[in-house]
């Protein structure tokens, strides 16, 4: 694959995209890119004041841009339902969602719904959501998912016998146990959907984002920041591989995007080969069906 930068992204007048975690990083710079390319872009944010400086900034660079907010706490179910009826009322076709929005190696807490926290975030405030906004997708010409994960999936397990981790807690465990599942939600998805959209995944490589401030360890976050300024990529880099799989022509779905360069770190975008248990069909059934169980959310297929 050549080269590829966001100038490389194709027209994206009369689409709307949805973006996670708009308020900031990855998801900022995916937002401003795609309205940067004529998109109408709704930015769904937990934090409103971040938010509104985020809209400021996206409305500054991209002028004439359609930028939207959308109130959105992915650790709250309720919070997930109040903003898919939002959407819903806004736009009949949503073009493109980009389950962008995370937390990373926290201490151990709990979602609103008394989920563990980066399982209840990371995967399941987004299988809510995307299975709410259904409707708007399927009434979409050609819509597409991007599912955000990490490349600490490799070290993910889904642990079905203890999800929520309520026997042991490791907060790398469960941040990988959490990008596995974004994983298993995408492969499963695109089989469900049986063509009618395109689910595909992404990851940033090594990006400096804020999800590297979440540590609570004076050391450990002192190591996070010269890595930020040492190895990482910008948070702008770090967004290319979602926007190649959200925007790209000839991308399909159950396809993986990360960066190209030297342990898949940083560089331009190109396809990735997921681990093996990230392509387990009958994990990813079981997930998909749990997940429905603990979210009482269907998908309508």
């Amino acid at each position: 694959m050549a080269p590829w930068t966001v100038e490389d992204i194709p027209d994206q007048s009369d689409r709307t995209a949805l973006v996670t975690g708009a308020n900031s990083g990855l998801g900022l710079h995916t937002s401003l890119a795609l309205a940067r390319r004529g998109a109408r872009v709704l930015m769904a944010c937990r934090n409103q004041a971040k938010a509104a400086e985020a809209l400021s900034r996206v409305r500054s660079e991209a002028p004439g841009a359609a930028v939207e907010l959308v109130t959105l706490d992915l650790a709250s179910l309720a919070s997930v339902r109040s903003a898919a009826s939002d959407v819903a009322s806004r736009t009949g076709a949503l073009h493109l969602l980009v389950d962008n929005a995370g937390v990373m190696a926290i201490p151990r807490a709990q979602t609103a719904d008394g989920f563990e926290m980066q399982l209840g975030t990371n995967h399941l405030g987004h299988f809510a959501l995307t299975g709410l906004l259904l409707p708007q997708l399927l009434a979409a010409e050609d819509p597409r998912v991007v599912v955000v994960s990490s490349d600490a999936h490799k070290i993910g397990r889904i642990r079905f016998e203890d999800l929520m981790a309520e026997k042991s807690y490791g907060r790398w465990s469960a941040y990988g146990q959490s990008k596995l599942a974004n994983l298993l939600f995408m492969r499963e998805l695109d089989r469900r959907a049986g063509g009618r959209l395109t689910a595909t995944a992404a990851h940033p490589g090594y990006a400096a984002t804020n999800l590297q401030s979440n540590y609570g360890n004076p050391v450990v976050d002192l190591f996070m920041k010269i890595g930020n300024r040492v190895l990482a990529q910008s948070d702008e880099a770090g967004a290319w591989p979602q926007l190649y799989a959200a925007t790209m022509p000839g991308v399909k779905g159950g396809e993986y995007f990360g960066p190209s360069g030297v342990f898949g770190l940083r560089g331009s975008p190109d396809r990735d080969t997921p681990t093996r248990a990230a392509s387990d069909d009958e994990t990813a059934r079981r997930l998909w069906e749990v997940s429905e169980a603990l979210t009482g959310v269907t998908y309508p297929f």
